[in-house]
């Protein structure tokens, strides 16, 4: 141990994906959280290591939170970033003195009823909605405001 924590379990790096999976349609896919009550978000996930670009992180969290490899849809970078305060509750997976984490936003356009496959480890539930009320029924704003800038995104 070190710091208190076991050796075999890294901090989390503070950069992270937020990919909002979505139809043609504009149905929105959202995951419930297994470590949380009722948070409902989009996929999302760290880094696991310094050089790994976040369109590989992206694909990897896609695959690992949803089953869904996502060569069967169109991942696009939508070039934005927000930075925000990691909810305290969470704090204790990063580094000593890190309370901030940057968030990098992608789409990922997926045919529709395309099958879902959960981690029980971190995801409870999911539901396709349409993109206003997936929006609503995000815990987190800044996943809300991404599904709320989804039609600027469709090509």
């Amino acid at each position: 141990m070190q710091n208190g924590r076991c050796m075999s379990r890294p901090f989390k790096i503070p950069q992270s994906v937020l990919v909002v999976i979505h139809t043609p349609a504009l149905e929105v896919l959202l995951i419930n959280r297994a470590d949380a009550t009722e948070f409902w978000q989009s996929v999302t996930g760290a880094k696991d290591r310094e050089d790994e670009t976040f369109a590989q992180t992206a694909r990897r969290e896609v695959m690992e939170e949803t089953g869904i490899d996502v060569a069967t849809g169109k991942l696009t970078d939508w070039n934005l970033e927000n930075v925000y305060d990691i909810y305290p509750r969470w704090l204790h997976r990063y580094g000593p003195g890190v309370t901030r984490n940057t968030e990098h936003v992608f789409g990922l356009c997926v045919p529709a009823q395309t099958p879902v496959t959960l981690n029980p480890r971190e995801h409870t539930a999911w539901q396709w909605l349409p993109w206003r009320q997936a929006a609503d029924r995000c815990f987190s704003p800044s996943n809300a405001e991404a599904i709320l800038m989804l039609p600027e995104f469709i090509s």
